[in-house]
């Protein structure tokens, strides 16, 4: 586990797509289209089918409209946060944390994580249930095996960013291809569907599963991705290049999210036509629909084709929560830990909760727990959306950039819905409590400080900008004009270690360091030991391999003295990652020179690699070489 200094959003892919050598509409927009895709398996995952299929054999149509809105909402505040992402090059936790003081950012934090790990949960049951569907694996097995899903994510973002894009899209596109299909064997009633676009909400069941389409719609961990993800292409810090990549991620976001809309509406039109229309008006349960599809829509491949664009919405959106996951604990904690770990702790949260609920209740709950996770969801969604409406409204931090008076009226107003809805449902959930439940004191004493609380955090973050501004941590550059550079000095280094490894690098690494050094500086020479008795005993060790390191260490040294340098060299014990730090600042270096090797496969996974560890561990240039 490792803290680190202004770290970069998901360092690993930032800029790492470049945009700036391409030209022609076609080929700009095409460098630039991904991210809104990553973001918007979010709004076709496990999640969005239980409140849609709900809300489809509940009520038929009626609810179309929701699902209508919640595109534009999630359309509107993805271009704010992919805005946001381009012109300050920081993600919302990033912002948050430099705007808002720490007793703010922690619950926020929390809060953030909270969403995320409900978002997963949805995930680990949408898999499960699409397993066991189509293999017949118990659920209880399904949960369990979604684990090891965890190891997929390092795969692909190792392969680089457009090969993960490539692989969410086919996801995408096995979903979409599916639910033309299904809309094919389903024939629906054009002229209901086109009613149901026409707002209502028939009673307060609707008014629940409306909030649940809107949290399993717009997404709070999606406007932390969507600003960080825009990052990963390398585009021109000029005026110019700016209003080009906003116009383009927009571009990007539009297409993307109404496929998305197109997914979440067929989900809601097959339940409607097949379940409302045949008196089906209970059919929550994932598991309960694709039983029914076959004899209701007279065709075996309706439940095989719900099944695969189950398991394929399920996993393409598990992965989209881990990096989302990564982003808000660098963003808002300023810690960096594995990816691997950060996967297992958002996956061990999710199911952890599914486990208990299908072992203690059984599996005929997991519909209602798939609901409740995303009105979970749309209970976070003010807390994520009014910081980002407040950092893209500030001129002194977005300079030109800056949010008009329509999109910031249009903002708010999908900010003003969210909050009133949600404060609606608690409030009626809470009366309900009071009056059903045995010993009200229970309820006083647990839920009604939370929501307090909830309510007094949400009343700061809209409210404090407007009494003191947020805490300034730097003015942006005006306009992005170009620096006027000076002459300067060629630096100076001449304290400068040197890690050595042995291998065929040593040469190229050593050749390096002796060039840039200054007349007359001193040299230390770093090879750590790492085998399990230097890992137990230190300088204690006395065996072969520490005995033979210390000898080619030694001879490197006495080659460079003879040749007039002046050199040092220290023989480490233990983790590569902790030791080398502990010997350069001991040194007192202001020079690192390290060698691109290090470990491979299943110790990267473990370990991680030790140059990324090293190079925030100090506070010194490092020269990779």
């Amino acid at each position: 586990m490792l803290k680190q200094e202004a770290t970069k959003s998901l360092e690993e892919v930032h800029s790492s797509v470049d945009t700036t050598n391409r030209t022609g509409f076609w080929r700009k927009l095409f460098s630039f289209l991904g991210p809104a895709y990553l973001v918007s398996v979010g709004y076709m995952d496990p999640g969005n089918w239980a409140t849609d299929i709900a809300g489809g054999s509940q009520f038929g149509y009626k609810l179309l409209w929701v699902l209508l809105m919640s595109n534009i909402m999630a359309i509107l505040l993805q271009s704010l946060s992919a805005r946001l992402g381009v012109v300050r090059g920081k993600d919302l936790a990033q912002a948050s944390r430099e705007s808002y003081p720490k007793f703010i950012n922690i619950p926020l934090y929390i809060l953030a994580e909270i969403a995320i790990a409900a978002c997963d949960l949805a995930e680990v049951l949408g898999m499960a249930i699409g397993l066991q569907l189509l293999f017949g694996i118990p659920l209880l097995w399904g949960v369990c095996l979604t684990v090891l899903d965890t190891f997929l994510l390092l795969f692909l973002i190792n392969k680089g960013m457009r090969k993960m894009e490539a692989f969410i899209l086919v996801l995408v596109s096995i979903i979409g291809g599916a639910f033309v299909l299904e809309m094919i064997f389903a024939k629906p009633d054009m002229g209901e569907l086109v009613s149901g676009l026409v707002p209502s909400i028939p009673n307060s069941d609707a008014l629940y599963i409306a909030i649940g389409i809107i949290g399993a719609t717009v997404m709070p961990h999606n406007l932390y991705l969507h600003s960080s993800l825009v990052q990963s292409r390398k585009i021109e810090r000029t005026p110019a290049g700016i209003w080009s990549a906003i116009k383009y991620n927009f571009i990007d976001s539009a297409v993307a999210l109404n496929l998305a809309l197109f997914v979440n509406a067929a989900i809601l039109i097959l339940a409607a036509a097949a379940f409302y229309k045949n008196g089906y008006f209970n059919v929550a349960e994932i598991s309960d629909a694709h039983q029914f599809l076959e004899p209701l829509l007279g065709t075996k491949w309706a439940p095989v084709l719900f099944a695969v664009a189950l398991i394929a919405a399920g996993q393409s959106s598990t992965l989209t929560g881990t990096l989302a996951g990564q982003i808000v604990m660098e963003g808002y904690l300023n810690l960096r830990i594995q990816p691997w770990l950060r996967r297992m702790i958002t996956r061990l949260l999710a199911v952890a909760p599914a486990l208990f609920v299908i072992i203690y209740f059984g599996e005929d709950q997991t519909g209602e727990l798939l609901v409740l996770s995303q009105v979970i969801l749309s209970l976070q969604l003010g807390f994520a959306v009014i910081p980002l409406i407040h950092f893209v409204s500030n001129r002194q931090r977005m300079g030109e950039f800056v949010i008009g008076p329509w999109l910031k009226t249009g903002a708010w107003l999908i900010a003003a819905t969210i909050v009133t809805l949600n404060a609606k449902l608690v409030w009626d959930q809470v009366a309900e409590w009071l009056t059903e439940v045995e010993n009200p004191l229970v309820i006083w004493l647990t839920v009604v400080p939370v929501a307090i609380a909830c309510t007094a955090l949400l009343l700061y973050i809209l409210l404090q900008p407007f009494i003191s501004g947020a805490r300034e941590s730097h003015a942006l550059p005006k306009h992005y004009q170009p620096v006027q550079y000076k002459g300067v000095e060629k630096p100076s280094y001449r304290r400068i270690a040197v890690t050595l490894d042995f291998s065929d690098a040593d040469q190229h690494v050593l050749h390096n360091a002796l060039t840039i050094g200054a007349p007359g500086a001193t040299f230390l020479l770093i090879h750590v030991v790492e085998t399990a008795g230097a890992l137990m005993m230190g300088r204690d060790i006395r065996d072969f391999e520490t005995s033979s390191d210390r000898d080619n260490l030694e001879r490197y040294a006495s080659d460079l003295r003879s040749k007039g340098y002046l050199v040092q060299a220290e023989l480490g014990f233990g983790n590569p990652k902790r030791k080398i730090p502990e010997l350069v600042k001991a040194f007192d270096a202001d020079l690192l020179v390290m060698g691109s090797h290090g470990h491979r496969m299943v110790k990267d996974l473990i370990l991680g690699t030790t140059i990324n560890a090293v190079r925030h561990a100090v506070r010194i240039p490092v020269l990779i070489i």
